[in-house]
């Protein structure tokens, strides 16, 4: 089936106490009972990983619907807008990026302990469609061999407005951080741009991996 995976990634401003970062998490999580959504978590993030230093954040929203009209609903939900809105002063920098998952395999709902890996790609200015087709081409192609990997979803970002360059985006699921660790013998964000169908388009990739919580 068809959904729309939601990504946004926030950067707590410095002088946030973790007791205020902690409520911010909670606003966002308590959202999912929302009936727009099939699946929400937002935590910190595990980890980040950037090939430029132009970007960093420390926290990770995912959360999937059925369609955009949903994605959307959920957006204008007055109870979203005020979980935004107390979270709004917390928050330093912020991005987004929505994509169709197609012919997803695995449950819509991400099992309690999983270990996600979010990679999103920014592509050099110029290039056309052409390209980006060839992109998400080769970068299923390298995650199609992640072994461990439990579910893959990919595809092009279709709200620019708040993805920062980023025109591409893909979601690995794991059984747990061992499985998820792994992956690394690949050399993380490198194998990317070593790979030769992509990397003179690469500007930059973002790794981004979280733990599903347990409760």
């Amino acid at each position: 089936m068809s959904i729309i995976e939601h990504i946004v990634l926030f950067k707590v401003k410095d002088d946030v106490p973790p007791s205020e970062s902690e409520a911010m998490v909670h606003r966002i999580n308590s959202l999912a009972s929302l009936e727009q959504l099939l699946h929400l978590t937002m935590v910190p993030l595990f980890r980040f990983r950037s090939s430029s230093p132009s970007f960093h954040f420390t926290h990770i929203l995912h959360s999937r619907y059925n369609s955009k009209d949903d994605l959307n609903a959920y957006s204008v939900h007055p109870t979203h807008v005020a979980a935004v809105q107390a979270n709004s002063p917390l928050i330093h920098d912020i991005m987004a990026v929505d994509f169709v998952a197609h012919d997803l395999h695995g449950a819509f709902v991400l099992p309690r302990g999983s270990a996600v890996r979010v990679t999103l790609f920014k592509l050099k200015e110029g290039f056309g469609d052409r390209v980006k087709d060839e992109a998400l081409r080769a970068i299923k192609g390298i995650q199609d061999g992640f072994k461990e990997g439990v579910e893959f979803s990919c595809g092009e970002n279709f709200s620019p407005g708040r993805a920062k360059g980023f025109s591409i985006g893909s979601i690995v699921v794991f059984p747990g951080l061992s499985e998820l660790e792994g992956e690394d013998a690949d050399e993380g964000i490198e194998v990317y741009h070593k790979n030769d169908k992509i990397k003179e388009h690469l500007e930059c990739v973002l790794l981004l991996d979280f733990v599903v919580p347990s409760l």
